[in-house]
């Protein structure tokens, strides 16, 4: 990881630095990065740094939202926030997303002021360190030849994250597998002091690979032409302080795929083994 910050890195956080438009409306830009829609996890980042501007003194401990249409590379999008409520001890804010006149996107957050409690957890699976693994981007090289080019062009965007696979599926010869994976992530570059900064960035990763665990028992490709997935709902849960320019494991498992749906689950561990955030999706896997 180097300690100047990576261009990468830096264009993706001026990416989630939104524009004030009114006291509770704001402007972001979009990216393309390789796909034809708008990247789900930038949208929810954008949407959680909206709800995050107008929160003081309490950090977001869940969110919980829906994809509602696709969103347009081309053009901005604009996040209305209501702010729905402010306690003793949590704020509520519910944020929509908005493209050419509809929204988008919904998504609701809730804040609360920091305060002990009971403390347990799961345990961490026990996997390879990430010093002992290949990128995603040495991998990748030796299949990618061998692909079509939408999804070659998706695979050879480069990306602000190191990302090492502990189990990599074969894009290629793709067979039925347990619906389960393990992916070790952190930024290329170290990022400010900032918790909030590194929520914000931990909700666009979440959105990375998670809805397609549903599909490995299934021999399902992305490459395929015959499938369409898309992201239908997300939701997070923060439970301890993290940062993201630091090793994290995601965790991610489907226990359920019905009615053109799949579910997956997926957890974030420290290296030492803490767990800091969990997730859910369910998303559309339909095959034509």
């Amino acid at each position: 990881m180097t300690t100047e910050m990576n261009p990468l890195l830096a264009d993706l956080l001026r990416l989630l630095r939104l524009e004030r438009l009114e006291e509770n409306i704001f402007r972001g830009e979009s990216r393309d990065i390789g796909g034809p829609r708008v990247f789900g996890g930038q949208v929810l980042g954008q949407a959680l740094t909206a709800a995050t501007y107008t929160v003081d003194g309490r950090d977001v401990h869940s969110l919980h939202a829906y994809f509602l249409r696709a969103g347009d590379v081309k053009a901005p999008i604009i996040y209305e926030v209501d702010r729905a409520r402010d306690g003793k001890s949590f704020s509520n804010r519910r944020v929509v997303a908005i493209q050419h006149g509809r929204p988008i996107f919904s998504l609701t957050a809730s804040f609360q002021k920091w305060e002990e409690g009971l403390e347990h957890q799961v345990n961490m699976p026990d996997v390879p360190a990430p010093d002992t693994l290949e990128s995603i981007a040495e991998i990748e090289k030796n299949v990618l030849e061998r692909l079509p080019d939408e999804m070659r062009r998706f695979l050879t965007q480069q990306r602000p994250f190191e990302i090492r696979p502990v189990d990599p599926v074969d894009l290629i010869s793709m067979k039925p597998r347990k619906a389960q994976r393990h992916v070790w992530i952190r930024s290329l570059s170290q990022l400010p002091e900032d918790p909030d900064l590194h929520r914000n960035l931990l909700a666009y990763i979440s959105d990375y690979q998670l809805v397609g665990t549903a599909t490995l028992p299934h021999a399902v490709g992305f490459a395929d032409s015959n499938v369409q997935i898309a992201s239908l709902d997300h939701a997070m849960w923060f439970h301890r302080p993290f940062r993201v320019d630091q090793w994290l494991l995601y965790t991610m498992e489907s226990p359920n795929a019905s009615g053109a749906r799949g579910l997956a689950l997926g957890r974030f561990f420290t290296t030492e083994g803490v767990l800091v955030a969990s997730a859910a999706q369910e998303g559309l896997v339909r095959i034509w």
